[in-house]
């Protein structure tokens, strides 16, 4: 499926909703229940891999697993690529449409040095994806200052300004990532508009129904799908030491 089928179900207001996925199972599992887009989570993915989050799994083996997603469903997929692991944007365009990718994540988090890119370095590596992957990539530009900050107020002219630039520098989206607060994510989704916004739903933040009232064009679960089945299974086994079954 081509990258303009994933780009035009970015919808301000009815949003596109992605329950993330780790394998090509669970990309199965959702495209069976009727969702028209897969995406994958980085940290589940790498956790599948035997690895922790932050581009710590070798990029050979989280290609291949995006690979095998890809193969495993007929619907666009659109890959959690972190901070795109030390690739030269032709290199990691190249890399990501041959796993059969339509789309990507694309962090300014700088996991080798630690702490978030300059505005101007993370624009111009999303101008250099850009350039690389033409159309044939949907970039979801992630915006981390959010990431463990006390308080998102403080931070969300800094959020802004990102957001901006990463548009204007080619990307097709971009994610503010685990903003809770509505009235500040919705502050940013006017600041950047008419750019489309990805928003993750999280416990404690805006339901599915705010969010899209919010005006976010497309719905992350992230990392939360993939937790809510650890926490399934892991009440099985406890039941299981306990000599009950629970199945």
């Amino acid at each position: 499926m081509t990258a303009r089928t994933l780009r035009e179900l970015h919808v301000p207001g009815t949003p596109l909703v992605l329950p993330n996925a780790w394998d090509a199972d669970t990309a199965r599992l959702v495209e069976q229940a009727g969702f028209p887009v897969v995406a994958t989570s980085s940290v589940a993915v790498a956790a599948a891999l035997g690895y922790p989050d932050g581009e710590a799994a070798p990029a050979e083996e989280m290609f291949a697993a995006a690979a095998r997603i890809a193969r495993a469903v007929s619907v666009p997929v659109t890959v959690d690529a972190e901070s795109g692991y030390g690739l030269a944007a032709p290199e990691l365009a190249e890399r990501l449409l041959a796993t059969g990718a339509a789309g990507l994540n694309f962090e300014d988090t700088d996991h080798a040095a630690g702490g978030v890119r300059p505005v101007d370095v993370q624009a111009k590596r999303v101008a250099d994806l850009r350039a690389a992957a033409g159309d044939a990539l949907v970039i979801n530009a992630r915006v981390d200052v959010f990431l463990g900050a006390e308080d998102e107020n403080a931070v969300l002219e800094d959020a802004i300004a990102r957001g901006k630039a990463y548009l204007a520098a080619g990307a097709d989206c971009v994610y503010p990532i685990l903003v809770r607060s509505p009235e500040v994510l919705g502050e940013f989704v006017r600041a950047v508009a008419p750019g489309a916004v990805n928003a993750a739903a999280v416990p404690g933040g805006p339901d599915l129904a705010a969010l899209a009232k919010l005006g976010v064009a497309r719905i992350s679960l992230g990392a939360g799908l993939w937790k809510h089945t650890q926490a399934h299974i892991r009440s099985v086994l406890t039941a299981l030491s306990a000599g009950t079954l629970p199945y």
